[in-house]
């Protein structure tokens, strides 16, 4: 490699940038070196190969850093292995070689650095010296995780103080004050959620890959518009039953001091026991659904059947309980093992027709959605995982809120479309009125009874989804309640959360400043 040769008189800017540039090339040129004679002022050393004539020698030039070689004797004769290790390709020279693309990538995996040495100087290192490197090279870029524990309680306190309102609790146990568990909820996240989101929370988990790993739990909801709005998240050492009744613990205790009356939620988790008795001790008038990605995708594990996993999802969005006794039934056709299997989950706790509480059409938890926000940070200091979350946070804020300055409709835009359906659909509707708050509507194949005292429809669409439904529509059509699409906020048709966190009256985004 010629940018690795030396001559006579090649000067260095000091001594460690001479042992670097002595280092890289006998790596890159594959022969191991022997130092004879190494301080401050001289340097000097030979191949390690018995019987190889190379030798070097550097000493440093009178009154400055610079080391200049002094003499380079004989050349190469020892044979090389590309396919072999080397000694001096150690640990803080590999953070040395990764710590550029590191800075760019924190998810550069210990595989791909043992690929990129050995594209670049032939020689093959251990899986263990390249973990080891990474850990130390995030360790100088954004400090080490023990360091992110010690420094976290002071870091909570700076976060109460710069964004009042919000909540930052760190957790210990044992006499040693160790670390168990991390809540933090920003006061822009509560007050979007309580009044500009829908009343879904989604639960969930992601583990963490930093040197004492642990678990990171997340609460989301859906602004108005069906965007994922992160509500609070926490760390824990171990996920468990204890841990997850802790964490709805915090959460409710977050609402409760922001809200005059604790909301009517909707839960939306996977079919965990902690989740599911922790939910039902800490909020216990709230309604709980499986997540209906979750289930689907476990049938599809469990049967390799993508025909049962499109019947399941059809079940499940069947707004009369005949349409889901029709889906069941042509799932047990297709597989009688997928339909017993389908049992241990109570239909109440995932299908539209029998839920008890309104997930306004959400059948799906979005918590994915928040874990690809923090996927990259999983392997920083806890510090910084806090911090990654908090700046997603700003910038979706800003988005959202620069977004919506065009709605000039009341309703945001996913339910202004949903309404201006419904109300195209009415267009062909007969309307026969029974008395002041019940309706029958006929339409071309079916005949329904929209109650507006009790905002319902025999079609369920209205008590499923939170938005007037066609037959609702063709009402207040008849009636002249609406004009062509923009609906008056005195109706009855705006559903909780209409108004989302990034409505220009509601600067949630500024608490971040």
């Amino acid at each position: 490699m010629e940018h690795h040769t030396f001559v006579v008189g090649q000067e260095f800017p000091d001594v460690k940038a001479f042992r670097n540039a002595i280092k890289e090339a006998a790596i890159a040129q594959h022969f191991e070196l022997r130092i004879i004679k190494s301080d401050l002022i001289r340097y000097f050393a030979k191949c390690a190969t018995e019987g190889c004539p190379w030798r070097i020698r550097a000493v440093k030039l009178p009154n400055a850093p610079t080391f200049t070689i002094r003499s380079l004797e004989g050349t190469h004769t020892c044979g090389k292995n590309a396919q072999n290790g080397h000694h001096q390709a150690s640990v803080d020279w590999i953070v040395n070689f990764i710590e550029e693309r590191l800075r760019d990538d924190i998810n550069y995996k210990p595989k791909d650095i043992l690929q990129d040495i050995h594209k670049h100087y032939g020689i093959t290192i251990p899986y263990k010296q390249a973990w080891r490197a990474k850990e130390r090279g995030l360790a100088a870029i954004y400090g080490s995780s023990e360091e992110g524990y010690c420094l976290l309680p002071s870091y909570c306190e700076h976060i109460k103080k710069t964004n009042p309102g919000s909540i930052a609790e760190v957790f210990t146990t044992g006499a040693d004050n160790r670390f168990q568990r991390l809540f933090v909820s920003f006061y822009g996240s509560i007050y979007g959620f309580l009044h500009g989101c829908l009343p879904i929370v989604c639960l969930g988990g992601i583990h963490l890959n930093s040197k004492y790993l642990g678990t990171l739990l997340s609460a989301t909801s859906f602004d108005a518009d069906g965007g994922m709005f992160p509500l609070a998240f926490g760390v824990v050492d171990v996920e468990n039953d204890d841990s997850w009744m802790w964490f709805l613990s915090e959460l409710h205790r977050a609402l409760e001091i922001n809200a005059e009356n604790m909301p009517q939620l909707t839960f939306l988790s996977d079919v965990q026991k902690g989740i599911t008795d922790a939910v039902r001790r800490k909020f216990p008038t709230s309604s709980h659904a499986i997540c209906m990605r979750h289930l689907s995708e476990s049938i599809g594990k469990e049967f390799k059947n993508s025909r049962l996993v499109n019947l399941l999802w059809k079940a499940a969005y069947a707004t009369t309980t005949i349409g889901f006794k029709e889906r069941m039934a042509e799932i047990y056709e297709v597989s009688s093992e997928a339909a017993k299997w389908i049992q241990q989950f109570p239909p109440p706790r995932w299908a539209l027709a029998y839920f008890e509480g309104t997930r306004y059409g959400h059948l799906s938890s979005n918590i994915e959605e928040f874990n690809r926000w923090i996927l990259e940070a999983r392997e920083l200091p806890i510090i910084q995982v806090i911090e990654r979350t908090h700046s997603k946070l700003i910038d979706e804020f800003e988005e959202r809120r620069m977004k919506s300055a065009s709605w000039f409709s009341v309703l945001a835009p996913s339910a202004e479309n949903r309404m201006v359906e419904a109300i195209s659909r009415a267009s062909t509707y007969q309307v026969l009125r029974s008395d002041e708050v019940e309706f029958e509507v006929l339409s071309a194949d079916r005949s329904d009874i929209v109650n507006i005292g009790m905002q319902s429809c025999s079609c369920r669409d209205w008590q499923l989804y939170g938005i007037p439904c066609s037959h609702a529509a063709a009402h207040a059509a008849d009636k002249r309640h609406y004009n062509t699409g923009h609906l008056e906020e005195n109706t009855a048709v705006v559903y909780p959360g209409c108004r989302a966190f990034g409505l220009k009256e509601m600067h949630a985004g500024s608490d971040f400043c």
